[in-house]
């Protein structure tokens, strides 16, 4: 349950030159703060770093992280053409997003409500060569 969304003029943190390019995981089924842990560790490193970290962590939120970075990195290679071994994690930032809930019955006709949230996912990565190479 991974969308991703384009560029568009309205959002300005997305669009941001000729040399970024994003990636946006929409309502994925975690809590903001366990998705932010692994987010803080590949904020800013290389490409191949990352995947390599994320491949090797331990945690839930490392797949579907690993799933956006692949998808910026072969956004930027299609849309501009720029090489994946060059890029970095210029800006990755987790959003908190709608929470799912539902009730749970309980004992003497009782429920309680089991609340599952979810979280938005932006990943832009940028070439720092790109200008050097035209």
């Amino acid at each position: 349950m991974l969308k991703i969304k384009q560029n568009k003029k309205d959002e300005p943190y997305l669009s941001g030159g000729e040399d970024k390019t994003c990636a946006l995981g929409q309502y994925i089924p975690m809590s903001a703060d366990k998705a932010r842990r692994v987010i803080d560790q590949i904020r800013g490193r290389s490409y191949e770093i990352a995947l390599m970290t994320l491949e090797l962590m331990p945690y839930r939120a490392s797949y579907p992280i690993l799933k956006l970075l692949y998808s910026a990195a072969a956004n930027a290679y299609k849309n501009k053409g720029i090489v994946k071994a060059n890029l970095i994690i210029w800006k990755a930032e987790v959003n908190k997003g709608t929470t799912m809930k539902k009730s749970k019955p309980r004992a003497r006709g009782r429920s309680s409500m089991i609340k599952k949230p979810t979280c938005h996912i932006t990943i832009v990565v940028k070439d720092p060569d790109f200008y050097e190479y035209e």
